[in-house]
């Protein structure tokens, strides 16, 4: 059986042979732990993490002393908010006041955001969750009502997983800090896609995940602002006080050295990918466009990773025209929540739902993809509408 066509880039992506190369050595001759002390191959393990720590500050401007490595982007969100809110009157974090802690998110972010703070709502914590704009975006008058003087945390996806969107985070970033709360970006989509600068969009926390660009899957990291006093976060792991004491554990150092060789080839080569695979999405938008006619693009087409592409098709039902896409890998949205039958929270938040939010497809570019894969999409995609449009008619 031929494998089909891979256009869910945004599930995960396959190890870049650059990446793979420079993991090799560290599952067999270069195998030490990076906490034995006490000799070469400890030290050695050390220096290649310190190495991709470095790697992996540089891409979105950090200092390497901020990155803390985690198993993916799922572990930092918990530890970002559990963390900040654990933490509460800690050293470098002012108390929430009598009323408690207030948090502040949004109704399109990661189930691993929103189950977070749902927890800490059944804990007693004040959550205020945002909607959305009809392109996907974050209103910034909303935010501004919304924020109060016991807002410990604001968390905003920096792009979303489903439809691409990419919120204004620096914007976002001085709204927060004006008004004395910090932010949370759950990077996982938007690290090594589109440029992220911590320091000018006012970024604390940010989470990424090494399987989104290229990189290892089980490795990711949470960079932590360093300020004076130092951030608080309450740990979610205990154990042997690795990372500086804010999560326990071995260290994976394959993936590790994964993680930070992957996020230095985004880091060249981001430019140069991002306007190849921009001009890939518009040549298959208007493919699309250009056979069917009535496409819907579901959030922003302005603001928008450039991989990303979320369409909807009038007339038909979205698993039929799923099981119709013969030899296309491609999803309705988030591989997480693929077993669910829900429709998609994102979709609903946008007001995308009922019929519009069944036959919708998310198509995720790639480093491979070619001019001649989109070419093969539109045709298959074009069929496949067209036959299930005639036979909703027929009946």
């Amino acid at each position: 059986m031929t494998n089909p066509l891979y256009l869910d880039y945004h599930a995960t992506t396959p190890v870049d042979p650059r990446v793979l190369e420079a993991m090799l050595p560290f599952f067999s001759e270069r195998f030490g732990n990076p906490h034995s002390k006490q000799h070469a191959w400890g030290w050695d393990a050390k220096d290649a993490v310190e190495a991709a720590r470095a790697q992996v500050a540089a891409l979105i401007n950090a200092s390497a002393n901020e990155i803390v490595f985690t198993s993916g982007a799922s572990e930092s969100n918990n530890l970002a908010i559990k963390g900040i809110v654990g933490a509460a009157g800690g050293p470098g974090r002012r108390s929430p006041g009598a009323g408690g802690a207030h948090v502040i998110t949004v109704a399109t972010e990661h189930k691993s955001v929103l189950d977070v703070c749902r927890g800490l709502e059944r804990e007693g914590v004040e959550v205020t969750v945002l909607g959305v704009r009809s392109d996907g975006l974050v209103d910034l008058d909303d935010l501004e009502r919304a924020v109060t003087d016991r807002t410990m945390v604001v968390s905003v996806m920096t792009a979303n997983n489903e439809i691409g969107t990419v919120q204004p985070m620096a914007e976002i970033g001085a709204l927060a800090h004006r008004r004395g709360a910090l932010l949370h970006t759950d990077a996982a989509q938007g690290a090594g896609k589109v440029p992220i600068d911590v320091r000018a969009m006012q970024i604390d926390l940010l989470s990424l995940t090494g399987h989104k660009f290229y990189g290892p899957k089980g490795c990711g990291a949470l960079f932590v602002r360093r300020t004076k006093p130092r951030l608080a976060l309450a740990p979610q792991i205990a154990g042997g006080g690795q990372e500086n004491g804010v999560r326990s554990g071995t260290l994976n150092v394959p993936g590790i050295v994964g993680l930070g060789r992957a996020a230095e080839i985004c880091r060249l080569e981001m430019g140069e990918e991002s306007r190849r695979l921009g001009a890939l999405r518009d040549r298959l938008l208007d493919g699309l466009r250009g056979r069917l006619g009535d496409v819907r693009v579901n959030g922003s087409l302005e603001h928008r990773l450039p991989h990303n592409l979320h369409v909807s098709f009038d007339g038909i039902e979205g698993e039929a025209l799923l099981m119709a896409l013969d030899g296309l890998a491609v999803s309705t949205g988030s591989a997480c929540a693929s077993g669910s039958q829900a429709p998609s929270h994102v979709l609903e938040a946008i007001g995308a739902t009922g019929q519009r939010a069944g036959a919708s497809i998310r198509f995720g570019l790639g480093r491979t993809t070619s001019a001649e894969e989109i070419d093969f999409a539109i045709d298959r995609v074009a069929a496949a509408v067209g036959a299930l449009r005639a036979a909703s008619i027929a009946r």
